[in-house]
This record gives C-alpha cells, sequence and structure tokens, in this order.
C-alpha cells in the first residue's frame, strides 16, 4: 500500500510535484474527496503554479467518475474558493502550495461552507482511501458520472468583501500591492476596481516559478522590494500577498513593516464597532495588545492554539465574529469563519482613509509592546529541552506557566512562548515585553537554556 505521509499533513496536502504525487494521485485524491464528504456537487479552484492546472483538473476527473457535478472556477485566491464553497453550499478543494517554492503543490480541502478538513475532520479518511486505491486500483465509477462545468466567480467574491467595508467615501490613498507573482495579481486589480485608490502594482503577472522573490512576507527579505518601493513613489501604504493570497502584510508610509497583531487589534475594533459585545479570538503568539484592545472595546478575547483548525473550531463554537494569528491569517464570521487577508487589507485601507493622518501614526494605539519574532532553533530533543525550560522558570515568584500550545511563561510585564514544530526538529521561541532591553534579555535567558 502506498505511504502518502510524507504529503498529507496536519490541514491539507503539500509535497513536490512529480516526485512526491501527480495528477494519477489527484484524480484518486478528488473520488477520495466525493466519498468522505458524502457531496452531490463540489467546487475547485487552483492558483498559478505551471501544475496546478492538470492536477486540479485530475482531481475533477475522479470525483465525476464517482458521480459528482465539479463546478470549476479556474484560477482564483484561496480565500476566492473559501467564498465559493460558502456562497454555492458545495465542499471545495484548493490546489495551491501558497509560499512554497515552485517545485511544490497541495490541496487545501473544506466541506460546504468553508468548514475546515483536517486530520480529525475527514483528512485521515481521504488520506486513507487514496492509499488503498493506489494499491487495489480506483473503485469501479458510478453508473452515472457527474458534469463539469465552468464558472466565475471573481465578480461576486469581489462585491462580497466590499459589501462588507465602506470604502467609497475614504480620502484618496496611494497603494503600493506586491503580489509576487501569486494570485493577488489576478484578485487585486477587481477587488480595487472604482475605489479611490491609486494603485502602484508590484509582480502582479501570475508566474508559478517566482522569478522576483519567494511569494511569503513572513520572511523580511521577501518585502525588501515593496518597502523601497512604498519610499520611493511617497505611498500611503504597502500591501504584500502571499502566493495563494489568503495572507496579508502591511507595511507603513515609512516603509516599516506592520505587526500582525497590530493588524488584529485594528480589525477587531472595527469588527466590534460593527458587532457590539463580541468574541474575538486570538492565538497565543499575538501580542497582547490583542486582548487589551478587545476588552477596551466592549469585546470577550478568546485566546487559543496556533493553527487555522484550531481558530475555526473556536469561531465556530463560540460564534466569534473576527480571529487573528500571528502569520497575518485573519478570519471573519461575515466569511463562513474563513481566513481571508483581502478582508483585511480592506479594513485597513477603510481606517486608514477614514481618517488624515498616517498609518504609522494609526497603528501606534495598537502596537504597544517589544517583540522578539519568531526565533527557530534546531534542537535533537525537543521535549527535554523544553522541560529544561520549565525547570529554570517554574516556582519564580509572579510567573505562570501554561501549556496550552508548548510552554508558556508570563509575568505581570512581559511573557514567552516556546513551541515544538510538529515538522521539523525545531523550537520555535516567541517573546514579548514592555521594552526592547526585557525582550533581549529573556531571549538571551531562554535561548542558553534551549542551545545548550
Amino acid at each position: 500500500m502506498a505511504d502518502l505521509s510524507q504529503i498529507v499533513k496536519a490541514y491539507d496536502v503539500r509535497g513536490v510535484v512529480p516526485d512526491q504525487w501527480d495528477e494519477t494521485l489527484a484524480e484518486l485524491f478528488g473520488a477520495a474527496f466525493a466519498q468522505v464528504t458524502d457531496a452531490r456537487a463540489i467546487v475547485v479552484g487552483h492558483d498559478m503554479r505551471p501544475s496546478s492546472p492538470g492536477l486540479a483538473a485530475a482531481f475533477g476527473r475522479g470525483a465525476a467518475a464517482r458521480g459528482v457535478d465539479v463546478t470549476s472556477i479556474g484560477l482564483c485566491s484561496t480565500d476566492q474558493l473559501y467564498f465559493a464553497s460558502g456562497q454555492l453550499g458545495l465542499p471545495g478543494a484548493m490546489f495551491t502550495a501558497s509560499h512554497n517554492p515552485a517545485q511544490y503543490n497541495g490541496i487545501k480541502m473544506c466541506r460546504a461552507g468553508a468548514a475546515p478538513v483536517g486530520q480529525d475532520t475527514g483528512l485521515a479518511e481521504i488520506r486513507a482511501l487514496a492509499e488503498r486505491w493506489s494499491e487495489e486500483g480506483a473503485p469501479a465509477p458510478a453508473a452515472t458520472p457527474g458534469t463539469v462545468t465552468t464558472r466565475d466567480v471573481l465578480a461576486d467574491y469581489a462585491a462580497h468583501l466590499r459589501s462588507l467595508v465602506g470604502l467609497e467615501r475614504i480620502r484618496p490613498l496611494k497603494v503600493v500591492v506586491d503580489a509576487g507573482n501569486g494570485m493577488g495579481g489576478h484578485t487585486v486589480p477587481t477587488v480595487f476596481e472604482g475605489l479611490p485608490l491609486d494603485l502602484v502594482p508590484m509582480y502582479f503577472e501570475l508566474d508559478g516559478t517566482f522569478p522576483h522573490h519567494e511569494a511569503n512576507p513572513l520572511d523580511p527579505k521577501n518585502i525588501v522590494d515593496l518597502q523601497a518601493k512604498v519610499r520611493e513613489t511617497g505611498a500611503d501604504i504597502g500591501l504584500a500577498f502571499d502566493g495563494d493570497a489568503d495572507r496579508c502584510f502591511v507595511v507603513d508610509e515609512r516603509g516599516e513593516p506592520v505587526s500582525p497583531s497590530a493588524i488584529t487589534a485594528l480589525v477587531a475594533a472595527r469588527e466590534l464597532a460593527k458587532h457590539p459585545g463580541g468574541t474575538v479570538i486570538h492565538n497565543l503568539i499575538t501580542s497582547r495588545s490583542v486582548p487589551e484592545v478587545v476588552k477596551e472595546h466592549g469585546g470577550t478575547p478568546v485566546r487559543t492554539r496556533v493553527g487555522h483548525s484550531f481558530i475555526k473550531q473556536e469561531m465556530a463554537r463560540t460564534g466569534a465574529i473576527f480571529g487573528g494569528e500571528h502569520s497575518a491569517h485573519y478570519y471573519f464570521r461575515d466569511f463562513w469563519n474563513a481566513d481571508t487577508g483581502m478582508l483585511a487589507a480592506l479594513h485597513v485601507l477603510a481606517a486608514l482613509g477614514g481618517q488624515g493622518g498616517t498609518l504609522s501614526d494609526l497603528v501606534h494605539q495598537y502596537d504597544r509592546y517589544a517583540g522578539s519574532g519568531e526565533i527557530n532553533s534546531t534542537v535533537a530533543d525537543q521535549a527535554g529541552r523544553t522541560a529544561a525550560v520549565r525547570a529554570a522558570y517554574e516556582g519564580r515568584e509572579g510567573v505562570r506557566l501554561d501549556e496550552l500550545d508548548g510552554l508558556t511563561v508570563a509575568a505581570d510585564d512581559w511573557w514567552f512562548n516556546l513551541r515544538p514544530s510538529n515538522t521539523e526538529p525545531l523550537l520555535r521561541l516567541n517573546v514579548e515585553a514592555r521594552d526592547a532591553e526585557t525582550v533581549a534579555r529573556l531571549r538571551d535567558e531562554v535561548l542558553a537554556i534551549v542551545r545548550a
């Protein structure tokens, strides 16, 4: 029996094409997805990678052979696929490897209404079926195969987003957007059309080989071009999207990065103005400023583990109006609890354009602490090193520990979190404090133990 453990991850399928998976396997995934979701119809979309159209078509053939009708929306961003799943009430599959290098591809799957499919919600069963069928052969086709039709939902997606944020009366803004040759180059022109925005596009040509830089704005080297262009053009704001355009990163008018925690707090305040008293989800790596701002605006903050499946579960459980992560994933109840960087970007543009000041002045109220960013250490014994850190801080006066996700150690004026990677021999450290000196001291203290 084939072993798909290397490509079926916690939340999606991801691997090198054709070395680790190909169109033959994609067809089996399509058949398995149809069986596990018990769907009569599904929606399928794909990004701009060279392998994506073929993989998506194969997945559709596999589902259609099981008697399932397939709606292909073609080129799209991941949040555009979530929109189609929500709007059409259909399970969906998005072919993308997000920010990974060109030779990778993957599948992000969801149930109707953009509900996530992960290991505990269907992905393990899909993997098991695909493994079995790769050994035994695909199941017999249905007596009546499903149809495959195409549909363009880009205009509907743009209209839905714009219906959620009032942008018509904002002051004119100059906006630099770096699409990284990813799907932002496809969605941004339609979403921004007719708004009072002077758009300066960068790398809008769809090219899955990423000729200019990786489409991963979380890595500082990949926003250097955007920062330079913002300064050069005197723009009010810069936006960078990752490869499948579900995450959005922001730089201010000086070309300085705005932390995703500050964006989370800003958007939370705006969503609470629309939905007074609402609940806002934040993962435990976001800044303390997030729950503070949520409480100040009359909301209830709920802290959760890192990862979109945990956020979406908590969104559904609590009826939360919004959720944010340190990795620039932003989730909205008005968007089927799914993540959409584009909607977060529109909120930031509305907030900036609704007043006369600069973006750096605007976000200052939401960016209250110094932080280390995420620091990775390669270790042979994740559990042993974490236990050593726990022993060093346990019992100290005024220090609290919890293990919601890794180890969090907190005092009144600082906290740090140490989490193991699920896929690599790494420990990830995040530190936050009232001042940079305390951050540096804690960072060095903890790393000395981790790397001993």
